[in-house]
């Protein structure tokens, strides 16, 4: 049986462990870390049938065969390249971290070099299987606008850097236009899919990212335009906020509880 370790246990990471914990996976969730070791042990006494170890970093990569990461950047940065050296696969969520193209590549050389896999859940958003599937080809452009309640944007780098007054906007406005690459560092908790999307297409530095403030918007709206020698297509999703972390969508959890779920059944479904 798989055994899972999980790092970071806010919102996402509890989602993961609630669904191991449901019985509808045959896997072992075996450890758990967190920066803070009492919001690790609350999560795993909350646990109806699973009872994972807190342990740390050094235990916890001797210890299991697949790392889920939903800390930060920082985690990835950190603890991704020791959890391949030791062999673990790894399902990334701060998928944001991999537009430094010299940590990218160090984690794609230590994925081939100890045969491990890296996972790249879609994230909150719809449209990846047509991209992977776009890409097999040419494409010529990729345009990601996220649209957030301008107060699910509070926090972000480029909104502190720039002194902006969150509360004060009254209607739709344009915060940030440019490159995936930019984007990801101006707001690192906000647009983790503009990462993903540049891996599965083509790069960080040609995709193109606008962030919109919108406080008529209680959801937070992604929107991806492609277009290619397959034609073009578009898609928009309107997720519901995390009650927990409104910076983080729901569907974000979900899409790692169903990476997990492709990754242990034989039967696989879309590109």
């Amino acid at each position: 049986m798989l055994k899972i370790g999980i790092i970071g246990c806010g919102f996402i990471g509890r989602q993961i462990c609630r669904a191991i914990d449901s019985g509808a996976f045959n896997a072992e969730l075996y450890a758990l870390f967190d920066s803070s070791q009492s919001k690790a042990l609350e999560l795993a006494a909350s646990l109806k049938r699973c009872s994972p170890a807190y342990m740390r970093i050094e235990e916890l990569l001797q210890s299991v065969d697949l790392v889920i990461e939903s800390a930060s950047q920082n985690a990835v940065r950190l603890i991704v390249p020791q959890a391949l050296e030791a062999g673990c696969d790894v399902m990334v969520l701060s998928v944001g971290a991999l537009a430094d193209e010299e940590l990218r590549e160090k984690l794609f050389r230590l994925a081939e070099q100890n045969n491990c896999k890296l996972y790249f859940p879609s994230g909150a958003i719809v449209g990846i299987d047509g991209i992977n599937s776009a890409s097999a080809s040419e494409i010529s452009s990729v345009t990601l606008t996220t649209r957030k309640p301008p107060l699910n944007l509070a926090g972000a780098p480029h909104i502190e850097a720039l002194g902006i007054e969150l509360e004060k906007i009254e209607k739709e406005t344009l915060l940030f236009e440019g490159p995936a690459s930019e984007a990801v560092k101006a707001f690192p908790a906000n647009v983790n899919v503009a990462a993903t999307i540049s891996l599965a297409g083509i790069g960080f530095d040609r995709t193109k990212v606008k962030v919109i403030a919108d406080p008529s918007l209680s959801r937070n709206v992604h929107e991806i335009t492609v277009e290619g020698k397959f034609g073009k297509f578009f898609t928009r999703v309107e997720n519901v906020p995390s009650p927990e972390n409104p910076k983080t969508s729901y569907l974000a959890a979900l899409s790692a509880i169903s990476t997990l779920k492709k990754i242990l059944n034989p039967v696989q479904i879309g590109t």
